[in-house]
């Protein structure tokens, strides 16, 4: 399986152009910081010191390179906790901006699952916000991901360009690496948050009690946007979708999928 698992690694970052390694020199830190401010902003800068540590104790980040430069990353560690056990909690994962959305990612996230079946580790934790449309894709679907758990304002205040101001709630994704993903999946059950397309900018509907098995809970399709454009109903949105996902999560659910229209499906039972 090892082995299968670097295949599909390297395969992957073929289609996306580019070539994996390891990042574990002086230059190779300063190449991956690089490519976090282009994603975050200055005022975020992980120590370079903490980097050479993590790539020292077994942590090591993997890197996509393109004519011998890097131009992604994705950082994270081995970890353990009471409800998981032994699992990689992943930190940090990002791409020039003029190479986002070609696979890059999807590439660096299939390594991430090399080194850590290599090390004999089936779970990969990591957090993402909830309203961003894209990262739930990835993560749910394309990656084939779940999320049992909500985190509300789980950072607290937050000043890099991509969260500066907003509330950081997140939701807990589990990668179970030997199971088969299930993200794409269609609406069923209670509607516990709907959206209102027409008048545009989308507006939340009325937050409901989830009731059966199933639930949904759509979102905008581009929050980033509309948060820029009016931020009090950017507010409304992360209060609504804040309250829906507390309400499904309390009555045993845990995210399964996520549908085209930005759409999130909720089921009963473990993940």
């Amino acid at each position: 399986m090892m082995s299968d698992a670097w295949d599909r690694a390297h395969a992957a970052a073929e289609v996306a152009g580019v070539s994996l390694r390891p990042i574990t020199s002086v230059e190779d830190v300063d190449a991956l910081l690089a490519v976090e401010r282009a994603t975050w902003g200055d005022q975020v800068r992980t120590p370079s010191e903490m980097v050479l540590a993590l790539a020292e104790s077994g942590n090591v980040p993997m890197g996509a390179e393109t004519g011998g430069e890097l131009i992604g990353f994705v950082l994270g560690w081995i970890g353990v906790n009471p409800e998981d056990g032994l699992h990689v909690h992943s930190h940090q994962l990002a791409a020039m901006p003029d190479r986002r959305h070609r696979g890059v990612g999807y590439a660096l996230k299939l390594a991430q699952r090399a080194q850590a079946l290599d090390a004999g580790i089936t779970l990969v934790r990591w957090t993402f916000d909830p309203l961003v449309s894209r990262n739930a894709w990835f993560n749910l679907v394309k990656v084939g991901a779940t999320a049992d758990r909500f985190l509300p304002n789980y950072y607290g205040d937050m000043a890099d360009e991509l969260n500066r101001g907003d509330r950081s709630d997140r939701l807990l994704v589990r990668w179970d690496l030997e199971r088969e993903p299930r993200g794409r999946a269609s609406p069923q059950g209670t509607e516990v948050l709907g959206r209102h397309d027409t008048p545009a900018p989308p507006r939340p509907g009325l937050v409901t009690q989830p009731t059966g098995e199933r639930a949904s809970i759509r979102i905008p399709r581009e929050y980033h946007a509309l948060r820029l454009g009016d931020p009090a109903l950017a507010k409304a949105w992360r209060e609504a979708t804040g309250e829906a996902f507390t309400r499904c999560f309390e009555a045993g659910m845990v995210v399964q999928g996520f549908t085209e229209d930005s759409t999130y499906v909720l089921g009963a039972g473990s993940s």
